[in-house]
């Protein structure tokens, strides 16, 4: 079901509000590159050295990209089944990924065939990663348990069974080699240390974990799970430092910049949002789709985010160099005598005049329309005038989306709405559409209108409206009654008028009588 943000989280910028440096630096990106993967792309991560290749993990392979290309350096096949969590080693030559077969392998990144196979598994593993030392290998699965396997000998060296649903999501140490954190679906997380054979601590995060982070000081841990992004501090045995809930669907995916430790998070409600040291949104990417994975290159060159329609979007950071180069490129448009040669010309007797064709230009809605941005083209129309808003109404309807285009607003866009339906829902020429549209915007949101006190007054106006359009519409039926009786009763009555036969025959039996 859709929702929308409550009134206490501000997501638009104040009118006269200063744009922070934090919020340009953000959105000095290129237009994203689409990549089409062969299924849900659930895990990215770049390579730690030069070049900075990535790793893409979809469906039944593992695809290595170059920075700048879109077609891929190396694709890993080897898998039968679904496969999860490829991740580099620290020296970006060795690649391990877990899979829906309950199989662990490993890759050498300039071959095809897999290195090792770690069994043990007796369910789908999600999360596979290198230990900092790089000669062992963790490993989380739904079977459970959470395993340490050495490289060399294939062999498994421990296994710790203290999670009591899926583990999802895993963090390595790069300062202590027997130091990891794991994330299951039992709302904990655990902090384990294998020279101590267990868990040394233990965080409730209070919702099923999808991602698990470590800043690179290893003092602040981030898990996100549910609509919650939750900061704790490892130095103070686990308290909780911060709960942000910017996003309004499951947060499963988060990473940080290598520019000031910046975090970065992904969710299902198809946002990455990006906030400043204080944990403030100060800028938001938008996607099409729901958003599984995401990972940002050293010195945030490239933002790579992937989706549950398969697609892989990557962004580019602009530099000055493009710039100036574009600028220098830039032609000369023509003079203003080129466009008015010829608008005085007087034809004469024996011309032969030849009409130009008017280019019809779409109107913005229109294109929003054409490439099916609903929701978009919705929210145009609602800024020009009552006649439009209506005609692009009925269109969507006619083509079965309205009730997309009403979904998944947020507090602003629905307040903009129903003041329209308030005031013009009582004009006859629109009533009957807008109350359906009345009728989708209750089904959608009767949930959460108690979270947006505006919102719910609103509605109680739009109620109240109707409510005295129904008394008048009641009374205007009872007026028209007593005026047809009245007019009934002026109505003269007419003569019948009676054939001659019939009139003949009458008489006749009249006299008989």
């Amino acid at each position: 079901m859709a929702s929308f943000k409550p009134t206490k989280v501000q997501t638009y910028p104040k009118l006269g509000e200063k744009v922070t440096e934090d919020a340009l630096y953000w959105k000095n990106y290129k237009a994203p590159v689409q990549i089409k993967e062969f299924g849900a792309v659930t895990r990215i991560e770049f390579s730690p050295l030069p070049p900075h290749n990535y790793v893409v993990t979809a469906s039944t392979r593992i695809q290595v990209y170059g920075p700048h290309s879109q077609e891929p350096l190396r694709s890993f096949t080897r898998f039968r089944d679904t496969a999860y969590g490829g991740s580099f080693r620290s020296d970006g030559k060795l690649l391990v990924a877990g899979s829906e077969e309950g199989i662990i392998r490993l890759f050498d990144i300039s071959g095809r065939v897999a290195l090792r196979q770690f069994a043990g598994h007796s369910k789908a593993v999600h999360v596979a990663s290198f230990l900092s030392d790089g000669f062992r290998v963790v490993s989380g699965s739904d079977d459970l348990s959470c395993r340490m396997w050495d490289v060399a000998s294939s062999t498994e060296l421990s296994s710790y069974t203290e999670h009591t649903d899926y583990i999802r999501a895993a963090a390595i140490s790069r300062l202590n080699p027997d130091l990891f954190i794991t994330g299951s679906y039992d709302h904990t997380v655990k902090v384990f240390d294998a020279r101590l054979g267990g868990s040394v601590m233990t965080l409730q995060h209070g919702h099923p974990v999808e991602s698990v982070l470590l800043y690179p000081s290893e003092a602040l841990l981030v898990s996100t799970g549910g609509r919650y992004v939750k900061v704790w501090d490892l130095l103070k045995g686990g308290q909780q430092l911060v709960s942000l809930k910017n996003h309004h669907k499951t947060v499963t995916c988060a990473c940080l910049s290598t520019t000031d430790n910046r975090l970065l998070t992904g969710s299902l409600d198809r946002h990455v949002k990006v906030y400043n040291s204080s944990y403030k949104v100060v800028h938001s990417f938008d996607y099409a789709a729901s958003i599984l994975s995401l990972a940002v290159a050293p010195e945030d060159e490239v933002v790579a985010v992937g989706m549950t329609n398969g697609v892989l979007s990557v962004r580019h950071r602009k530099h000055s160099e493009d710039k100036q180069e574009t600028v220098g490129r830039k032609r000369r448009g023509p003079a203003y005598r080129m466009f008015v040669k010829g608008k005085n010309y007087v034809p004469k007797q024996d011309d032969f005049v030849v009409s130009k064709t008017i280019k019809q230009h779409l109107q913005k809605y229109d294109k929003q329309l054409k490439s099916f941005q609903v929701s978009k083209a919705l929210d145009t129309a609602l800024q020009v005038n009552p006649d439009v808003t209506i005609a692009v109404m009925m269109e969507l309807n006619r083509r079965g989306t309205l009730r997309n285009a009403l979904a998944g607003r947020d507090e602003k866009s629905l307040t903009t709405l129903l003041q329209f339906l308030l005031k013009h829902i009582t004009d006859s020429r629109f009533s009957r559409l807008l109350m359906m549209v009345a009728d989708i915007i209750i089904e959608l949101y009767y949930q959460v209108i108690p979270q947006a006190p505006i919102v719910e007054r609103l509605l109680q106006r739009l109620m109240e409206v109707l409510g005295r359009e129904a008394e008048l519409q009641q009374e205007l039926l009872q007026v028209l009654g007593v005026l047809d009786t009245l007019f009934a009763s002026l109505t003269p009555r007419k003569e019948v008028m009676v054939p001659r036969e019939e009139r003949v025959t009458r008489n006749w039996l009249l006299e008989r009588k």
